[in-house]
């Protein structure tokens, strides 16, 4: 099963992901609080997906993407938004990643969108 990278300033948030992630059976191989340690956890883990903020502190998670991509143009990175963010999403998936989940989270909507990033990977 998948390996994911969760990357989220609200420890509740990254503990709510993982809950859902790992009823379905994937791995959460590495948590991250801030955009760099997303991009260093991911340099070390090198995750099948990443599930990452738009708003986090010291490096935003958009420009977290960026510095994914830089490393591996084909990494799988899945936002995660609150509702209102339609510009920062954009962006995002400018920035390459794959698709988005809007918070409040559905157990079965973060299931759905990570099962069609990792299809799309293929």
């Amino acid at each position: 099963m998948a390996r994911i990278l969760v990357a989220d300033d609200a420890s509740f948030m990254r503990q709510m992901i993982r809950e859902i992630v790992e009823s379905e059976g994937f791995e959460v191989c590495g948590e991250a609080s801030d955009g760099i340690e997303a991009i260093d956890e991911f340099k070390r883990l090198h995750p099948d997906i990443v599930t990452m903020d738009i708003v986090m502190p010291r490096k935003s998670g958009i420009d977290a993407v960026r510095g994914i991509i830089e490393i591996d143009p084909g990494a799988t990175i899945v936002m995660c938004s609150a509702l209102g963010q339609e510009a920062l999403v954009t962006e995002a998936m400018q920035a390459g990643a794959k698709d988005f989940i809007v918070k409040p989270f559905k157990p079965e909507c973060v299931i759905e969108t990570i099962q069609k990033a990792l299809e799309k990977e293929v």
